[in-house]
């Protein structure tokens, strides 16, 4: 529905923090055609959901497929009727939208073959012409981060000036990163700041279709949708910012993998039970970021996982497959980080790495940035930082024993000193005594 007449839209109502992505937001179907699906793919849906409903009104089942009854779904329910598919049981309203339908014998046959083909139930599909396109669209509203706002979503952290510089074009770029370095000195955490100070929403469908395939988008554990609710009518019936419903708007996304990527995670998963797809990882990243974290350790060669990736970061598009051998074109618009502990000339090619744009080395901390961790460190821990406690733990532990600082170690060593400490049942401090003992066993050389 549209919002109230005079409904201002000026002050942000939905608190996005990019309101502008609402100017190209896909306008809601007014007819089938305007759907880009066939008959057959929306009959389809809606004969499974009412053998699986029983009954279903016909406002219930323009719900369930996300489509305006007015349109669109009294064409599907017309066409139901024409081909005798279902049967009218009757209504409490006036109107044909709040009439219950029940399958007939025959549309009952016709739900049953069409759970063979795929047993998908839910909002209808956005074909992937009219996905591509507003990817496309949507991928020139990526806001530019400014120096200022890098500092602010850094300031979290402590980072050089220096790593700061190289870090700040690399994300405006939106293109690729390779951040490489000695491990616990924050590369995964430099990354997901950076996916966070994207910031903004974006546009993700419910599910796609290419060839009369399906295929599922929208994962609950990466996509965070915003809510577009503007109110309620006089029926006490939700309004919402009128736009093609099929969609979600959600916060940027930010998708992690490790050592389990495979290269089979990289194509389109099809269920043998279901019969019907998933979308790979690097499709729910469109217009995010997608972390490879710890490259190199995957189980598959990572020689072989770069050549995956050569063509989409080219070309910033990706080919996929459906299992019927048909190939189709989708976007690949997303930051790729890639992290890794190894060396990246024993990991990846010359020609590879002149398609990352930006090498960047996460290097140890020099002895002031090791002091400002330890002390973030501490007063989130709740405990005195002493500066000499630290000067004692360098000079005793790190120079004896050629040791490197590393970012991560001041929050391991405090996590130990507080679990002596609550053994002993005393107040945790960087005490000498309380601290030798978490060097000890901590802080030895293998």
């Amino acid at each position: 529905m549209a919002p109230p007449a005079g409904y201002d839209y000026d002050d942000n109502p939905f608190k996005l923090e990019n309101p502008s992505i609402l100017d190209i937001a896909p306008p809601e179907p007014k007819s089938v055609e305007d759907t880009g699906l066939k008959m057959g793919i929306l009959s389809d849906i809606a004969l499974k959901y009412l053998y699986y409903a029983g009954t279903g009104t016909g406002m219930g089942i323009a719900d369930e497929m996300r489509l305006p009854w007015p349109g669109v779904i009294e064409h599907v329910v017309d066409f139901l009727a024409t081909e005798k598919l279902v049967d009218l049981r009757g209504g409490k309203g006036f109107g044909r939208a709040s009439v219950e339908f029940i399958l007939s014998e025959k549309g009952r046959e016709y739900a049953r073959d069409a759970l063979t083909r795929t047993t998908y139930v839910g909002p209808a599909p956005v074909p992937i012409e009219q996905y591509n396109a507003l990817i496309t669209s949507q991928t020139e509203e990526t806001p530019v981060v400014s120096q200022e706002e890098l500092v602010m979503a850094l300031s979290h952290l402590t980072v050089p000036a220096e790593l700061m510089d190289k870090l700040g074009p690399a994300v405006n770029s939106g293109r690729s990163l390779f951040l490489y370095g000695s491990p616990g000195n924050g590369k995964t955490s430099l990354a997901e700041a950076v996916s966070h100070m994207f910031g903004g929403e974006v546009f993700v469908p419910h599910c796609l279709e290419i060839g009369n395939q399906i295929i599922q988008v929208h994962d609950r554990l990466i996509h965070t949708p915003v809510s577009l609710e503007v109110g309620r009518d006089a029926s006490g019936r939700r309004q919402t910012f009128e736009m093609d419903n099929r969609w979600l708007v959600c916060r940027r996304p930010s998708v992690v993998v490790g050592g389990e990527l495979t290269l089979a995670m990289l194509d389109l998963i099809y269920s043998e039970s279901t019969r019907f797809y998933e979308a790979p990882f690097q499709v729910k990243a469109n217009g995010g970021m997608l972390l490879i974290d710890d490259f190199g350790r995957q189980k598959v060669h990572p020689t072989d996982l770069l050549n995956r990736w050569i063509v989409p970061l080219e070309k910033r598009v990706d080919f996929l497959t459906l299992h019927t051998g048909k190939k189709f074109e989708i976007p690949f618009d997303q930051l790729l980080v890639f992290s890794t502990n190894l060396d990246p000339k024993e990991l990846v090619d010359e020609a590879f790495l002149r398609r990352i744009k930006y090498k960047i080395e996460v290097g140890n901390p020099d002895e002031e940035a090791y002091r400002e961790i330890f002390s973030r460190v501490c007063e989130a821990a709740g405990i005195p930082y002493v500066d000499q406690a630290v000067t004692y733990l360098i000079e005793h532990y790190y120079k004896p024993r050629s040791m490197e600082l590393r970012s991560c170690h001041p929050r391991d060593l405090v996590s130990l000193i507080r679990d002596a400490a609550r053994y002993r049942q005393i107040p945790p401090a960087l005490s000498k005594d309380l601290l030798d003992q978490a060097c000890e066993v901590f802080l030895v050389n293998l």
